[in-house]
């Protein structure tokens, strides 16, 4: 008895033409091969569904159950129809594959007594779970997928029981819960280890590495399949050698070793037992070498890219009509047109491209697969798209969207709805560019579990894929620019679209953030600014990036939004955003006071005499790209900081941190640091006179040096609820979770690790938020773009209300008074914590060694000000 064993992870497509498909199979096969009985059915469907031809499978299948119906067979009719339920799925059948896995399941309620009924009944469940977790039944998907993975255990199938392991720490990812996510994919790590070689063993790595890839655990995938591909080794088994391969190397290029990949995809290509793979690994090849550059020369890789196109054009033209082949036509049109980028006009090789995706539109017409048809016309649209030819390109992208709609195929859909929208807008039509990108946006709001643990190699790059749809939306929303020189305001644009504006920026901050930490826990607290009556003195101040111009949206209480606009090239804004970090950091420098004041002018001064006549006292930033890097506070009018005008705050976004006022009373912090040189960072000197001096200041328990590890940390924090957390040690924020820190003695603390101690702590004292984190003598990473996300990630996954950071080290005595000052300002009842904060850097400022922004404006507060 056949059992199929689908990947059920994937979204999925819509059933169709299943009598043509199972007509036109019947007449290939020669005379005397037409399987008689139900069993021969079953075998051939799995050999139709590995092989990606759904919709021929799901036929077969079909009359597989009725033959074991009329045989009265119900353990084979149960197999037949969870296996159909499988196929629906793939082609988007959703009522269809329900209706066949209930039936399947009634069927084996009285078969369960036997060894062959229980493995048909953990098929059956494993089936279900991926049906629940597509249509967003994910907590039920988690509960079905444990029974199932209890089923293969009772029946003895390892390979079964590992699968419904990883689909269930999948589940669980989708579902927020990383920590268990990963637990459990150590855990079964660990049972592969002691497993002896098998095909089993095999199967079980390969599955295991290509999901922590997935969820962006690329050292331990790696690890992980390349005991997979050594296993396969042992086992002399070159199909598995192939795929361990492939995989690694998809790892491995996930991590920038180009050469590695490279390396990797030649050796699948080289051992492959089936033309698909050996197609996948040289597609593989082939648009890395296209894509990335890597240590081997121009002239050494432009030859191989030569003599491989012909070669993989060849192969792929053989290839029989099945999803695998649509998608190789897709990518390879996709690469070769990258590579000829430069080379040749697009009308010189847009015939051949679009030949290409045209007959990938007709293969998938012909296998009744819409999914990989309403990528493929999407595609044709592209391309149609790139050539302006408008129209053409606008039918096909409609009916790429149509069929993705049809199938619920959320994740294609978007992407097609952003392509209406540009081509719509390339035609003059505004508002329904305007529709268009709204819409897109929309369903990027409902995949927002699938998109973070979505790598690269399944089509999602977030800088490219992602962000561009939010930021066109913004710049439609918010009209086009003035001419050069010359400022916008909010004439023109109507509060409507401002607030949209607003909300789609929110919404990308949620994206960022949920990117960075490759996890969808982030929460969201939805608060809307223009109805923000917390603090009646702060105002909410949005710098938003894009490409040709800087908009800024205001939010004031009781105030319309303000806009205004100043037209500058991307890359001029973030140049100057670069030259006044570098200048804030120099301190024999004072040339930051010119691109202090060129900012402040982009940011403050077009609204300076609104704020000084609405009793503003709080200026709360929503800071976009390299706005992040910088402190605000030392914004110059040509006279005076930000600093000596306002309090600042910074906020990662206020759907992310609802402002709130600090619970007073008599603070008690759990102070912890190192002093000594640890794990090659150097000494901080000045640390143990800080931990000194807040201790005196503050009750509550200190660990210092040895005394600072991370059980110690954590024993701490479940003893005792500190309302402040204040740890002073090396750290490092980076656009990277994994390379996001805290120092403790006996090894680094990520972001991820720390948000466990953390939690774990909240949860024990519910009653007791943490009030306050604050990291002292942490940093930025240098030469990286997005390292201040790495910040505002601290900050949200901390789950404290407030923190306070540094952008940058400062080995100095002027942290000791700062902080001492901070804490005791912070105990004045009429001080919130942005103001405390203030009256510290100001009385730094105050002091003539001192008056360096470097000194005082590295401080910045994160989240909650009051």
């Amino acid at each position: 008895m056949k059992m199929l064993n689908p990947q059920p992870m994937s979204l999925s497509h819509v059933k169709q033409g299943l009598l043509l498909s199972v007509g036109l199979f019947w007449l290939a096969l020669p005379l005397g091969a037409i399987p008689q009985t139900a069993e021969e059915l079953v075998e051939q469907g799995r050999q139709l569904y590995q092989s990606g031809e759904f919709s021929a499978a799901a036929a077969i299948w079909e009359t597989a159950a009725s033959r074991s119906s009329q045989e009265g067979n119900q353990l084979e009719q149960a197999v037949a129809l969870s296996n159909l339920s499988a196929a629906l799925q793939e082609l988007g059948d959703w009522e269809g594959a329900k209706a066949a896995i209930a039936e399947s399941l009634v069927l084996i309620e009285r078969e369960t007594d036997s060894p062959s009924g229980v493995r048909v009944l953990a098929q059956i469940l494993n089936t279900r779970g991926g049906l629940e977790f597509t249509l967003g039944q994910t907590e039920a998907a988690v509960t079905t997928w444990e029974q199932a993975a209890d089923a293969y255990r009772q029946a003895g199938e390892k390979s079964g029981e590992y699968r419904a392991m990883i689909n269930q720490a999948r589940a669980l990812q989708a579902l927020g819960l990383y920590r268990r996510s990963v637990t459990r994919l150590e855990q079964l790590q660990t049972r592969l280890a002691q497993e002896s070689d098998s095909d089993t063993k095999v199967t079980a790595l390969l599955a295991l590495g290509n999901a922590l890839r997935l969820v962006g655990n690329l050292e331990q995938s790696e690890t992980v399949l390349r005991d997979s591909l050594a296993t396969a080794q042992r086992l002399q088994s070159l199909g598995a050698i192939s795929e361990s391969a492939i995989a690694l190397g998809n790892t491995v290029r996930a991590r920038q070793d180009g050469e590695a990949a490279l390396a990797l995809y030649q050796q699948a290509a080289a051992t492959a037992e089936s033309v698909d793979t050996q197609v996948q690994a040289r597609l593989n090849a082939l648009s890395l070498l296209v894509e990335t550059p890597l240590t081997l020369s121009d002239s050494a890789s432009e030859p191989l890219i030569q003599s491989w196109i012909p070669q993989i054009q060849d192969q792929i033209a053989a290839l029989p009509p099945s999803r695998m082949a649509v998608y190789a036509r897709i990518k390879f049109a996709q690469t070769w047109l990258q590579w000829h980028q430069g080379k040749s006009s697009l009308s010189s090789v847009l015939p051949e491209a679009a030949k290409l995706l045209g007959t990938a539109v007709q293969q998938a017409k012909s296998i009744g697969d819409r999914r990989a048809e309403s990528y493929a016309l999407g595609n044709l649209g592209e391309l149609y798209e790139r050539d302006g030819q408008w129209q053409q390109a606008q039918s096909l992208t409609q009916q790429a969207l149509e069929l993705a709609e049809y199938i619920n195929a959320v994740d294609i859909a978007y992407r097609w709805e952003w392509q209406l929208g540009r081509l719509l807008l390339a035609q003059g039509d505004r508002p329904g560019a305007v529709i268009a990108y709204s819409e897109a946006v929309t369903s990027l709001e409902s995949l927002r579990l699938d998109l973070v643990t979505t790598n690269r190699e399944v089509q999602f790059s977030f800088r490219d894929s992602v962000e561009p749809v939010y930021r066109e939306l913004v710049a439609l929303l918010l009209d086009a620019p003035s001419p050069a020189g010359n400022r916008t305001s909010s004439q023109g644009v109507s509060q409507e679209n401002l607030q949209k504006a607003l909300q789609a920026i929110e919404s990308l901050k949620l994206a960022e953030l949920d990117n960075f930490f490759r996890d969808a826990c982030v929460d969201s607290n939805a608060v809307e600014l223009d109805k923000q009556q917390v603090d009646l003195t702060a105002a909410i101040v949005y710098p938003i990036v894009l490409g040709d111009r800087l908009e800024v949206i205001v939010s004031i209480p009781n105030q319309p939004l303000q806009h205004y606009s100043t037209p500058l090239p991307k890359d001029e804004i973030e140049q100057t955003l670069i030259s006044l970090r570098r200048s804030l950091v120099t301190r024999t420098s004072r040339q930051y006071r010119v691109h202090a004041n060129t900012v402040y002018n982009w940011l403050i001064a077009p609204i300076q005499d609104t704020l000084a006549n609405s009793g503003i006292k709080t200026l709360v930033f929503v800071p976009d790209g390299l706005f992040r890097n910088i402190p605000m506070a030392a914004l110059y009018d040509g006279e005076q900081f930000l600093l000596e005008k306002y309090s600042v705050a910074i906020s990662p976004g206020l759907k992310l941190t609802a402002p709130q006022p600090l619970k007073r009373q008599t603070l008690k912090a759990l102070t912890a640091g190192l002093t000594e040189e640890r794990l090659g960072f150097a000494q901080l000197p000045n640390v143990a006179i800080e931990i000194q001096e807040i201790n005196a200041a503050l009750s509550g328990i200190v660990l210092m040096d040895n005394g600072f590890t991370r059980n110690t940390l954590q024993e701490q924090l479940l003893k005792t609820p500190f309302p402040v957390v204040h740890i002073a040690t090396h750290g490092q924020f980076s656009s990277s979770a994994e390379d996001t820190f805290i120092l403790a003695w006996d090894d680094r603390i990520n972001v991820n690790e720390l948000d466990s101690l953390l939690r774990v702590r909240n949860r024990s004292n519910s009653n007791e938020a943490l009030e306050l984190l604050v990291l002292s003598a942490c940093q930025t990473a240098t030469g990286d773009d997005r390292a201040a996300l790495g910040l505002a990630g601290m900050a949200v996954r901390a789950g404290a209300r407030s923190t306070l950071a540094t952008l940058w080290y400062i080995d100095d005595a002027a942290t000791v008074p700062l902080m001492v000052d901070f804490y005791k300002f912070l105990n004045q009842d009429n001080l919130t914590k942005s103001e405390a904060l203030r009256q510290a850097q100001l009385n730094l400022l105050k002091n003539p060694d001192y008056q360096h922004p470097i000194y005082w404006a590295a401080y910045v507060l994160v989240g909650n000000w009051l």
